[in-house]
């Protein structure tokens, strides 16, 4: 099986976190942009591929679709097994589920386009919210890695817990937090940027012209 299309946005963090795994995993399916603004997720085509009106989706094969970026990823663990997103022990593939955890659903729901919708419609007001909960779960990521950190999260090779954290980061700086209150975290974003399939998926490299 070959994934054969991702629909994507082009800064959506959840839709950088696959296109991170595609190219970990050399694969290359079609990329198909999704524009997040000007409510393309929710026509009646894309609903049908993620009735949450959501990106990233990916079609695994004709016709079957593939929602929420911790499921694909998993997916593609299974599909394409080297290099891993979740290597080691089951203690250590556990802490590193944690660490996807702690963004995937401390920080990723409350700063999601329709939660600061529903929230306010005063640009400053949706910042200072947004930077309240990415501190904290960053704090909490941080915490928890520091034990296990190396080059990336969790030793000298990228993780699963990295796709989703470098992203963040991303937002993060964003919305004007510093990296300089998380030291560890900020050589980890500089690492994991640093390596070819970091470069190759950044949200820059997919900007529509």
């Amino acid at each position: 099986m070959t994934p054969k299309t991702l629909f994507h946005y082009w800064r959506s963090s959840s839709s950088w976190r696959v296109r991170w795994a595609l190219e970990l995993k050399g694969l290359k399916p079609e990329m198909v942009h999704v524009n997040l603004l000007d409510g393309e997720t929710e026509t009646p085509a894309h609903l049908q591929r993620n009735p949450m009106g959501f990106v990233p989706v990916l079609e695994a094969s004709p016709g079957k679709y593939l929602i929420e970026s911790v499921a694909i990823l998993e997916f593609l663990e299974e599909l394409v097994p080297s290099p891993q997103l979740y290597p080691g022990d089951a203690y250590k593939k556990a802490h590193i589920r944690s660490l996807v955890e702690i963004i995937n659903s401390g920080i990723q729901p409350l700063q999601n386009l329709s939660t600061l919708d529903h929230y306010s419609e005063d640009e400053e007001k949706r910042k200072e919210w947004s930077r309240f909960f990415v501190k904290r779960g960053l704090h909490a990521y941080e915490d928890l890695c520091k034990k296990s950190a190396g080059k990336f999260s969790v030793g000298d090779e990228i993780t699963a817990a990295d796709l989703f954290l470098i992203p963040q980061l991303y937002n993060a700086l964003r919305i004007g937090l510093s990296l300089s209150d998380f030291r560890i975290l900020e050589k980890i974003n500089e690492n994991a940027l640093a390596t070819p399939a970091g470069k190759a998926s950044v949200p820059e490299k997919y900007k529509p012209s």
